[in-house]
């Protein structure tokens, strides 16, 4: 397995993935079907995203198939005074999960903003995805507040941690 940033020409492969997670897991934003980027259109949204600097995907890559399995993205804030602040979205497709992929990108990913100069790396996580906020405690997150009623998942509401790491 390879861990390696995002391209352009990744496009197609990454719309699929983001797809396949769609459909396996209820703790990704978007239901299944809801997705509806064309090709063209993720491409320039990875255009834009590999040009802004403070934003960036690392993808996980099976290298006999070129098959995408899982990502990391960090997404900076867009204005100056929330610059140095990254969100972070994780998703990782069934088979792939504990076998260390969410650990090693959340590596990535604080070296990444290390030195990208992101000096905060912040996420939201539903209260009962209990395996995702095992990893980001320890991987040194900490629960910084509770937004109740966050999300309406499977026809009722549920509640996000904000969780963020501060890097020195």
């Amino acid at each position: 397995m390879e861990i390696r940033m995002i391209t352009e020409s990744d496009a197609e492969k990454f719309l699929e993935l983001s797809k396949k997670l769609d459909q396996e897991t209820r703790f990704m934003m978007l239901e299944p079907g809801e997705r509806n980027t064309t090709v063209e259109e993720q491409e320039n949204q990875l255009r834009q995203l590999l040009t802004s600097g403070n934003s960036m995907i690392f993808v996980a890559e099976r290298e006999e198939t070129g098959e995408l399995v899982g990502y990391i993205g960090l997404f900076g804030g867009r204005y100056i005074r929330i610059s140095h602040c990254a969100h972070i979205v994780m998703g990782i497709l069934e088979n792939y999960r504990g076998q260390g992929l969410g650990k090693a990108f959340m590596q990535t990913a604080e070296q990444w903003a290390r030195d990208t100069g992101i000096r905060r790396l912040e996420l939201s996580v539903v209260t009962d995805n209990e395996v995702a906020i095992a990893l980001y405690t320890k991987t040194g997150f900490e629960v910084e507040g509770l937004k109740k009623r966050s999300l309406l998942i499977d026809s009722r509401f549920v509640d996000e941690y904000y969780m963020v790491k501060l890097i020195d």
